[in-house]
């Protein structure tokens, strides 16, 4: 019997498994060719696509392994996808890199970005506190080490020095809340934690109260919400560019699916959504909490941005109030908002990863993320500054772009849910953000270099073709937004595992 469940586990955990022997036969490739080469990264690229005809083949599949450790559900399914995608990306991205091609190693990237897509697998499927502890620290700490990655440059071995610090204080913080969960409670399992909370009506208990602010406390430094945020700005502008957008997209879409997970499934009445509105268990509060995080981040976030001068440290900025707008979503706490937040995570892949490959390719030829020294580059440069201004208008929210679909989905949640209040903050939040976000586009096109050559700059043909992979989804979801409808639709039956 134990033998025939662990085989059923097996055949339900292929995409993960698939990913672990690719992961083997990088470092092996890579111990072979002792050489920077494009090898290494294109085995990585094709073992996440046959990962990902794996995860297909679990589309409508509900499912607990391991002795209920994961579960394979429409939830996990749409998150592995999104890692899959943003991971073959970066993996282009770090190729395309000057910095990443003038650093001291061969291919070492590769696989540690194939371990932190592993351990985001993991934390998306999570349902168990030892699971989530666990995948979150594989995350982690191959965070840790591509943030440091280039370390002949003094600010990326400070960036991945301050990660480390800040990471393991919201760790710890964040296991010993699961450990006082797991002593009142006697189960570290989510459902069966949810089931207790309930039966003994313990939702107004101090501890709840403590253990919610802790667990969102480290789950919140992984997304880089307020105030768990003081870590991003020097991680981002520290670390090179692609293993930026790698934090800003994967590792941070990890950290909000095992966040969505625990809190609608942890703190509900029953798992099944009335009217499509969640069953809160009386005395919790967490909505409360995420509102407070949510309009901090939007505000902090925002209104810092503004005056910065560094892409890289603006775009950190914008990383942590687009997180605030995805919180808006869940603080909903019905099936809209939901659906709301994965529509905007879609939209966010494609235009946070364009934005910052169009930075790459601009500090690729100016050796500078200084937006002093991007002046006039729109009349060098039309076709890389043109796809930048679609990025930082849909970031933004500007209408016929993906970012104004998710942006429209969650004000409609909230304002549905009579939070007019809560979505008028989110939309002049919005309007703030314009003035950085077009400040990158004035410099681009409305003034004149200093100094300088003023002649065309050219790039290969493989680098306009990656831009326009970017460039044309963010463009064509926000004009036909029909199939991000119906992925966070079908992607949103999570509450199948009992």
């Amino acid at each position: 019997m134990q033998l025939k469940q662990t085989l059923d586990s097996l055949n339900n955990f292929l995409p993960e498994t698939t990913i672990i022997i690719t992961l083997l036969v990088c470092i092996i490739a890579d111990i072979i060719l002792n050489k920077k080469s494009p090898i290494t990264s294109l085995i990585a690229i094709a073992g996440l696509l046959i990962a990902s005809y794996f995860v297909s083949l679990q589309i409508g599949i509900k499912t607990s392994i391991f002795s209920g450790m994961i579960v394979v559900d429409p939830y996990s399914v749409f998150f592995k996808f999104l890692f899959i995608l943003s991971t073959i990306f970066v993996i282009i991205f770090a190729y395309a890199s000057k910095e990443m091609k003038n650093s001291g190693h061969k291919n070492e990237h590769v696989y540690l970005m194939l371990s932190l897509t592993l351990g985001a697998f993991l934390m998306s499927s999570s349902i168990n506190f030892l699971m989530m502890y666990l995948s979150l620290e594989l995350v982690s700490l191959s965070s840790y080490i591509l943030a440091g990655y280039t370390k002949k440059v003094k600010r990326s071995s400070e960036a991945a020095m301050k990660y480390v610090i800040y990471g393991a204080a919201s760790s710890g913080i964040m296991i010993y809340a699961m450990s006082l969960l797991y002593g009142f409670t006697g189960s570290m399992n989510i459902f069966e934690i949810g089931r207790f909370l309930t039966s003994n009506s313990a939702g107004s208990n101090p501890i709840m109260i403590i253990s919610i602010v802790m667990i969102t406390a480290g789950f919140g430094y992984k997304i880089s919400s307020v105030p768990f945020h003081f870590w991003t700005p020097d991680v981002y502008e520290g670390s090179p560019i692609p293993i930026t957008a790698f934090l800003a997209v994967t590792s941070s879409a990890s950290g909000f699916a095992v966040l969505i997970r625990f809190f609608s499934t942890t703190f509900l009445k029953s798992y099944e959504a009335i009217n499509g509105n969640w069953q809160i268990i009386d005395g919790v509060k967490w909505t409360e909490i995420l509102i407070v995080i949510s309009v901090a981040s939007m505000i902090i976030g925002n209104f810092v941005a503004i005056w910065q001068t560094s892409l890289k440290r603006l775009l950190a900025y914008s990383s942590i109030a687009q997180t605030g707008y995805i919180l808006l979503g869940l603080v909903v706490a019905n099936q809209a908002g939901l659906q709301a937040m994965f529509v905007y995570l879609i939209a966010y892949l494609f235009m946070n990863l364009g934005a910052f490959y169009a930075t790459i390719m601009i500090s690729n030829k100016l050796n500078s993320d200084n937006m002093e020294d991007m002046k006039g580059l729109g009349y060098r440069s039309p076709f890389v500054c043109v796809s930048m201004t679609i990025f930082m208008f849909a970031l933004s929210g500007i209408p016929a772009t993906a970012g104004f679909v998710g942006k429209f989905y969650l004000f409609s949640a909230l304002i549905e849910q009579r939070m007019l209040w809560l979505a008028l903050i989110g939309l002049l939040n919005s309007v703030v953000s314009l003035f950085f976000y077009v400040k990158v586009v004035k410099y681009m096109f409305l003034m004149r270099p200093d100094t300088g050559s003023t002649s065309k700059i050219q790039y290969g043909f493989g680098n306009y073709v990656v831009l326009l992979l970017l460039a044309v989804p963010t463009i064509f979801f926000g004009i036909y937004f029909t199939p991000l409808l119906r992925i966070a639709e079908a992607s949103i039956s999570m509450f199948g595992i009992k």
